[in-house]
């Protein structure tokens, strides 16, 4: 029996109060596109004192632990941080040394599915998951 392989569509946003500060992670995962998708995960972490661009790799790295879960065959990862994407994507190099670990594992945990987009997008395509994260930093908790 074929196993079918899901298309998934993982929002990620990190955010920071303060910069470094309380920080927290926003996630969204959908199954399918665009018109026809379904919210399998919507979750907000908190994260501690971190920064902005620690919070937005927290965010991909959880996302993608929960992924593995569901054993995706696509993902397109969709973030509003320049930063982060131009990393994955190689056309910027990790210069903070506080971004090696969790880009060196967010790399490591991408080759794990079969394929996978980064996606830039403007702020306000990224609400669900930028509201997540602040509030989770605002609250200091997790939030389902």
């Amino acid at each position: 029996m074929l196993k079918r392989m899901l298309t998934v569509s993982l929002y990620i946003d990190g955010a920071s109060l303060g910069n470094p500060g309380d920080a927290g992670a926003g996630v969204v995962v959908y199954e399918g596109i665009r018109e026809h998708r379904k919210l399998l995960v919507q979750r907000g972490f908190y994260l501690g004192k971190q920064t902005n661009n620690f919070a937005e790799y927290a965010a991909l790295l959880v996302g993608l632990a929960v992924l593995l879960e569901k054993n995706p065959g696509t993902v397109t990862v969709h973030s509003d941080s320049e930063l982060l994407c131009r990393q994955l994507q190689g056309a910027y190099r990790v210069k903070h040394e506080n971004l090696i670990f969790p880009y060196t594992l967010a790399k490591l945990l991408l080759a794990r599915f079969g394929e996978v987009r980064i996606q830039h997008i403007p702020r306000e395509e990224n609400k669900e998951a930028d509201a997540l994260s602040k509030k989770s930093a605002e609250l200091r908790r997790n939030i389902e």
